[in-house]
């Protein structure tokens, strides 16, 4: 393998997709099991629908490896010949990682406190678990518009 500039710059696309959005669901998913932590000492019956919850904010980090798998694909590395990218190239994969690296990030970070208050909500009126979730995924739309705009991008990419 020629390890050129624009190789090094792909794995580091790669990186920058997972790494922000891995940040924010893992604290988004932290903030949300502090919050249930409290109301399951009370009632342990509501573990799971406290555990839909949390798992919520998770899901941004899941999109943030999704796209670091799809460069690493498009670069070759699964398939063991991994490609001398150009610096051009390296970069365009960059850009193409920012979008789900930012976004997923900051809607983990959003969508954990909407999950926290449907924690609040569960606690006191457990029959509303439906509209708790309802309200927590509306974040998640921007994630995923964030992970489409990714996708397209990196496949956008002459390799």
């Amino acid at each position: 393998m020629d390890v050129t500039l624009g190789t090094i710059l792909g794995f580091l696309a790669a990186g920058i997709a997972v790494v922000p959005a891995g940040f924010g669901s893992s604290k988004g998913v932290g903030l949300v099991g502090r919050a249930g932590a409290g109301v399951i000492t009370e009632d342990p019956d509501k573990f799971g629908p406290i555990l839909v919850l949390q798992a919520i904010p998770g899901t941004q980090g899941i999109y943030g490896f999704l796209t670091a798998l799809m460069i690493m694909v498009r670069m070759g590395v699964l398939g063991g010949n991994v490609a001398s990218l150009t610096t051009y190239q390296g970069i365009l994969f960059i850009l193409a990682s920012l979008p789900v690296a930012f976004v997923c990030w900051i809607s983990a970070l959003y969508q954990a406190q909407v999950a926290a208050a449907g924690v609040s909500v569960v606690a006191k009126r457990p029959e509303e678990m439906g509209k708790a979730v309802i309200l927590a995924a509306m974040v998640e739309t921007y994630a995923v518009l964030a992970l489409l705009a990714s996708l397209l991008l990196v496949f956008s990419i002459r390799v």
